[in-house]
């Protein structure tokens, strides 16, 4: 290992809490064409049973490393054909630990426009600044006297000049930039003021129409709503120190740089220049600098969130394999039905229109009721967009009206978001080219309630809409995080080989979209697969996409068992070893979790399987093809509680968690309008990450604190005490966290407390109702 693959090494083992061999062997791994679900599951003797999350990690810093030494030795190789490279600037650029460390060593000997430090010096002016530096004693405006000429006409352009030489060095002092900056990180201030005439085409954003608080501890979700506002021309923002001290200190840190101690004439011009450099150079420049840094904590914070959610959402509980009807709410439009069968295969369509204008509801109920009776319907999956209150009553209704003895389907209320953009996709006209548009959606509302993950793959993850001011964000690195998350929970759930389609399929380890299509084709052609084995018939598959990929795909009731299971083929070996200690036939084993009790996994270990991966291969004997997702269960929407108007405080309501952010969870109740459950109000203790306590796609008992109406706001809690101030202590984002929401607001624009508009702690009014529709909106 060379020196710089040696440095990376180090650092991401101590970034990850794992050791150097550890990071090492997984780099080789990945740089071998691994997946990290393949070695996450796979490999694990290698990687010391580094996690997927580890994994995840270890990637993107081995990205950001390597692209910081191209960097390093990119810089290197400029100054030392520029002929400056000294030993000690050598060491410091070995010595830099990030990119922008690297980029202040390099200021001074960056290529640039002609600047008026560069023309003072060829004026000869660089000498009076020495003079001034080293004489404190000494009046500067004597010293100019003796520069002045045709091009430096008056000792204020000699000043002028000698200034502009200093103020150039400091903006280049990589030591002082850096002091600044950490000087900046602890005691800047972010303040947001309304643009004077925007107050009311801004309402939305009036928690920050005079908003101050400390850069460092403001959290992501309050960023993102500023930049937003900023980015609308709704509010200007500054980052800056506190104007009366903090000022005073960084220009005395820059002072300090040049040595400033005494009070002579050169002391005096020294110190103004010192202030003069920070109000007109560096003052701008740690503003863009921590302008930038804040963005980058922000969207990676709400990445995050969105890929914690996106996860919850993927890996929610599946209905399972029973025939279904999915019904897309509308009201003009008609509401549409789909029934697919148990495999997800579309067996009809209707569209009914029990709404206005039509009111045919005698109609519709008996439309519903023949393909009910057609089709053994066992569940109903009803999309939770407009009219869908009106839609799960007629459901109700036509099951009331089922005669006795025949079986009840179950109605569920899902979230519709993506089926919009599933229906007009080119995905969807390849699979139901004689369907119209407006149905399909109805297809997938029905499939995602069978099996969510199936069905959701077919959709961006982008528009599933379970994130926090997603289209704010770096939409490249959402995207990577995004398709991350979908790789790994595809590949924690595996994939029935037989059953899946190309998109799900192009989600498996070692795929990807050509050869999913070419799996489904053979499939096509050749009928279902018999063994794992008959992958390597696919045309382009060859050994290496069948060794990332094998052990995530399952065939039911195959010629091979363990091909059900997540057992790796190139470990059916030690599977059968195991087996015949057990003195059975294989299918007997596989289930029967007291025969492998008393096997210790010791005794089949080797050079080649390891305990890690024999204890994955027991586990997976026990329960073979378990799924790692819960047990399917759905909120039950109260009777009679349809929209915002039939919400009073104090009421208690079941309802399924749609989203969650880092100030609290958004609940469907069943209104049409997501509430949210604040981070103080989610439990009768603290709260730090509101993923302690729920997830999307968990059903919650809530109780109704505050509506707001003509805000779209519903305040929610899940506490048990709820309404009382919680137990003395520190918790959520701001100081008064611990607090229960406000029940009101003050008026848009006005101060919020005396201290200038100090954060409230309730971030529902923070938000708005910008936050509502970015993080609920529904296609």
């Amino acid at each position: 290992m060379n020196a710089v693959a040696d440095r990376i090494t180090r650092t991401i083992a101590a970034d990850i809490g794992a050791k150097a061999t550890q990071v090492a062997a997984t780099v080789a791994l990945l740089d071998g064409g691994a997946t990290v679900p393949f070695v996450a599951r796979y490999r694990k003797e290698a990687t010391g049973g580094l996690d997927d999350t580890q994994l995840r990690t270890l990637a993107d810093r081995l990205a950001y490393l390597r692209d910081m030494e191209a960097r390093r030795a990119t810089i290197l190789q400029s100054i030392t054909e520029q002929g400056k490279l000294t030993d000690a600037l050598a060491r410091a650029i070995a010595g830099a630990e990030t990119k922008s460390g690297l980029e202040d060593i390099y200021l001074p000997f960056k290529p640039k426009r002609r600047t008026k430090a560069m023309i003072a010096r060829e004026n000869g002016l660089e000498p009076l600044l020495r003079g001034i530096l080293a004489q404190r004693d000494a009046d500067p405006r004597d010293s100019a006297a003796a520069f002045l000429c045709e091009a430096v006409p008056t000792v204020k352009d000699a000043l002028e000049g000698a200034r502009q030489i200093l103020i150039e060095e400091l903006s280049e002092n990589a030591t002082l930039l850096g002091r600044l900056r950490e000087f900046m990180r602890r005691e800047a201030e972010i303040s947001a003021r309304v643009v004077p005439g925007k107050e009311a085409e801004g309402a939305k954003f009036s928690d920050y129409f005079d908003h101050r608080e400390t850069w460092s501890g403001i959290p992501s979700h309050r960023a993102l709503a500023i930049l937003r506002a900023a980015k609308e021309e709704v509010v200007t923002v500054a980052i800056a120190p506190d104007p009366d001290t903090g000022i005073p200190r960084a220009e005395g840190i820059i002072a300090a740089e040049i040595g400033i101690a005494g009070s002579g004439p050169g002391d005096t011009w020294l110190r103004e220049a010192a202030a003069w450099t920070w109000r007109v150079k560096l003052s701008l420049s740690m503003y863009i600098d921590l302008m930038t840094e804040l963005r980058r904590r922000a969207h990676e914070e709400a990445i995050e969130v969105f890929a914690r959610n996106l996860k919850d959402l993927l890996l929610a509980a599946p209905a399972g394999a029973r025939p279904t009807l999915g019904l897309d709410p509308g009201i003009r439009t008609g509401v549409k039905a789909a029934v697919v069968d148990a495999t997800g295969k579309l067996l009809e369509t209707a569209t009914l229109y029990p709404f206005q204008p039509k009111n045919d509801l005698r109609g519709a109920s008996e439309t519903l009721l023949g393909l009910i009776r057609r089709h053994g319907i066992e569940l109903i999956a009803i999309g939770n967009g407009t009219a869908s209150r009106e839609t799960e009553r007629l459901a109700a209704e036509v099951i009331a009206r089922l005669p006795e003895g025949m079986a009840r389907p179950t109605k569920v209320v899902v979230s519709e978001a993506g089926a919009s953009v599933y229906s007009a996709s080119e995905l969807a006209a390849k699979e139901f080219p004689d369907v119209d548009v407006s149905l399909r959606g109805a297809v997938s509302i029905a499939r995602r309630l069978q099996d969510p993950l199936a069905e959701l793959v077919k959709i961006e993850p982008q528009s599933i809409g379970v994130g926090q001011y997603q289209h704010d964000v770096d939409q490249r690195r959402l995207a990577k995080a995004l398709e991350a998350v979908v790789e790994d929970a595809v590949n924690a759930v595996g994939v029935d080989l037989n059953m899946a389609s190309a998109p799900l399929l192009a989600r498996v380890a070692g795929l990807g979209p050509s050869l999913a299509q070419a799996i489904v084709s053979h499939r096509d052609t050749h009928g279902a697969f018999a063994t794992r084995k008959a992958l390597l018939k696919v045309t382009g598959l060859g050994p290496k996409a069948f060794e990332q990929s094998a052990g995530f795909l399952r065939i039911r009731d195959g010629k091979e068992p363990l091909d059900a299971s997540s057992v790796h083929p190139e470990a059916y070996g030690v599977a059968r070893r195991i087996v015949e200690a057990c003195g059975r036939d294989i299918r007997a084993i596989m289930g029967d979790s007291a025969a492998l009790k008393g096997l210790r996994p010791e005794q089949f270990a080797d050079e080649t399987f390891g305990l890690p991966t024999v204890r994955d291969i027991l586990a997976e004997l026990e329960k073979p093809g378990r799924d790692p997702r819960p047990g399917f269960r759905t909120a039950s929407f109260a009777e009679g509680v349809e929209t915002m108007a039939d919400l009073r405080p104090g009421m208690l309501l079941e309802g399924t968690v749609t989203n969650v952010a880092a100030f609290g969870a958004f609940v469907d109740i069943g209104v049409h309008q997501d509430g949210l459950v604040h981070i103080s109000q989610l439990a009768d203790r603290f709260v730090k990450d509101p993923h302690e306590v729920v997830k999307a796609g968990d059903v919650v008992k809530v109780r109704v604190m505050e509506v707001d109406a003509p805000r779209k706001r519903i305040g929610l809690s899940m506490r048990k005490d709820a309404g009382a101030a919680p137990r003395p202590g520190r918790g959520g984002d701001t100081p008064s966290a611990n607090r229960a929401p406000k029940p009101s607001r003050p008026p848009s624009g006005s101060p919020k407390s005396p201290s200038g508009g100090k954060p409230s702690g309730s971030d529902m009014g923070a938000l708005g109702a910008a936050l509502s529709k970015a993080m609920t909106r529904k296609d």
